[in-house]
């Protein structure tokens, strides 16, 4: 049968294990990959969700910052991580389905204020983080995969609420948006929720620092689902929870799913 999967950038599994919950509930993907969660492994409150039928869990974490957790109601195995750029922050799991399917579940740098490589030291952590990317998978082509996450850069220019006055802001500088397009085409992914909603504006982040979200609608499209060429045709059915980022003490990233007609 197939499967539905989704991202969300939690900005804390355990300030949030509610919201997660919710969505588990509610909306019920087969798996669910979560970035930021801030907590140690041993934290994350996984008995609430395997009491929610999400039984299989894989995950990496840090005290505070970072970390990443795939939450499945599929058998699934801890297939590793990389350690991008040496630094040993929790920004990337993998794991791998019973169909040979490779989640591979990812948190990139946000990449600070100031879009200067020289200037900004996390800037650039960010481009050199994409960097690694490309040629990861650049010369390893990945087969039967999705690629996912947080990856803190809206690409096209109806990614985010206006393309010009975006250009020097981070997160849509022509310096990140060429760079991940580059690792994407050159690693074989392709961009599964561009795939189903080919036009018209896209988001999945609104600022907290606005004062109504909602009405303002000044966001970017910084989460993403992308799949390997060779299963990229059965991937359909995208969608942005945007009343999620309405919920109660929300997250400011709202979920992304996708489903994949591919037998589990």
């Amino acid at each position: 049968m197939p499967f539905t999967i989704a991202s969300w950038n939690i900005n804390s599994v355990r300030l949030r294990a509610g919201l997660v919950e919710k969505l588990l509930r509610e909306e019920a993907p087969d798996i669910l990959c979560l970035q930021e969660c801030k907590s140690p492994v041993e934290h994350i409150p996984a008995e609430g969700f395997a009491a929610l039928g999400y039984r299989w869990m894989v995950a990496r974490g840090q005290k505070g910052y970072n970390g990443v957790a795939i939450l499945s109601r599929l058998p699934l195995e801890d297939a590793g991580h990389i350690d991008w750029c040496g630094k040993g922050d929790a920004r990337h799991v993998t794991a791998r389905l019973e169909n040979g399917v490779v989640i591979h579940n990812c948190y990139v740098p946000a990449g600070g204020d100031v879009p200067d490589r020289e200037a900004n030291d996390k800037f650039a952590h960010k481009l050199d983080f994409v960097a690694e990317l490309r040629e990861r998978f650049r010369t390893g082509r990945p087969e039967r995969a999705i690629l996912l996450g947080d990856l803190n850069i809206a690409p096209r220019e109806d990614d985010v609420w206006s393309h010009r006055q975006l250009l020097k802001v981070v997160s849509h500088t022509p310096a990140e948006t060429e760079a991940l397009e580059e690792a994407r085409h050159e690693g074989g992914w392709v961009d599964i929720t561009r795939q189903d909603l080919p036009e018209g504006k896209l988001y999945s982040w609104w600022s907290y620092r606005a004062r109504d979200w909602d009405a303002s609608d000044r966001g970017r499209r910084l989460d993403h689902i992308w799949a390997s060429r060779d299963i990229a045709n059965a991937g359909h059915g995208s969608k942005i929870l945007r009343a999620a980022r309405g919920w109660e003490k929300p997250s400011d990233h709202a979920p992304v799913f996708a489903r994949f007609d591919l037998a589990v």
